[in-house]
């Protein structure tokens, strides 16, 4: 009996907890949504808990009423689906053949790879890299920089190593399989977790990036979304605080557009991830420890 009540126990400080730390992670983005419908007074007043309270769509009519809104979204997608198609296939390609015992300098290779972990040239290096490569101002200063992840590359290649028995490359070869023939047939097929994750990962990171925008892109019609909606931010703040001196009722209209903004270029920016991610979550975790196993 003791057992049974020790066991209910348990079960209810478990469920307490793990109850907790959902909705302390899923409340702070119900409350983005809410307040972004919600007038900012109300929302700075502290009387927005779980329904919008004098609901508006202002910040979203302003945001997507802008083309560069649109234009940034284009752009974010070219970036996003080119830089992760390239750094997922270099990943893979790269992982595998670390993986493979047969091949020469095998580890002085890896070791390359570890060295950049550790050591950065920083920012003023990089742009010179890209300037002299000619890149500045176009789509490949968005792709090339970071088409490698080292830290996915060594999950990669962990996974090959760990996740495809000798036996099967030995059958396949004792058949007639090539190296490239048994890498797309017979490696890919048994990495889906890890492609799914790779993906995931790199679709996430391309697609809230936006430093390298800022350092490399000069041209506004080539600004990804992350940047345009900094930009609208910051001249909404900007203008505000101009008509401080000349109309009080303009500025507290600027100060409450910018308050909805601001809300509301968090929900579009993220809209797109939350609906993708779903598709992939099975595979996360599955993934993730498969690929951080040790052969």
């Amino acid at each position: 009996m003791s057992i049974d009540r020790g066991d209910r126990a348990y079960t209810v400080v478990v469920a307490a907890l793990l109850g907790g730390a959902v909705l302390a992670i899923i409340y702070p983005l119900y409350f983005i949504v809410i307040a972004s419908f919600s007038e900012p007074d109300a929302v700075n007043n502290g009387r927005v808990w779980v329904l919008p309270e004098g609901f508006t769509l202002d910040g979203y009519r302003r945001l997507l009423a802008d083309p560069r809104v649109w234009r940034g979204v284009v752009n974010s997608l070219t970036y996003t689906s080119l830089a992760t198609a390239l750094s997922v296939a270099l990943i893979l390609t790269a992982g595998y053949a670390l993986s493979r015992k047969e091949l020469p300098w095998r580890n002085a290779i890896t070791a390359l790879f570890l060295v950049t972990l550790f050591f950065d040239g920083g920012m003023i290096p990089r742009y010179l890299v890209v300037k002299e490569l000619g890149m500045l101002n176009t789509v490949w200063a968005m792709i090339l920089p970071n088409a490698v992840a080292v830290w996915n590359l060594l999950i990669a290649r962990t996974y090959f190593t760990s996740a495809i028995p000798v036996e099967v490359r030995e059958a396949a070869y004792l058949d007639g399989a090539s190296e490239l023939k048994f890498f797309l047939r017979i490696a890919l097929p048994l990495a889906k977790p890890l492609i799914a994750v790779m993906v995931l990962i790199h679709l996430v990171w391309n697609w809230n990036a936006f430093f390298d925008a800022l350092i490399f892109l000069t041209d506004e019609s080539k600004f990804p979304l992350q940047l345009v909606l900094r930009n609208i931010l910051v001249q909404s703040e900007v203008s505000a605080s101009g008509n401080l001196s000349s109309d009080l009722s303009s500025y507290a209209e600027q100060q409450r557009l910018g308050e909805l903004i601001k809300y509301g270029m968090i929900v579009v920016s993220t809209v797109p991830l939350l609906l993708l991610s779903p598709f992939a979550q099975r595979y996360l975790s599955r993934g993730g420890v498969e690929g951080a196993l040790k052969g």
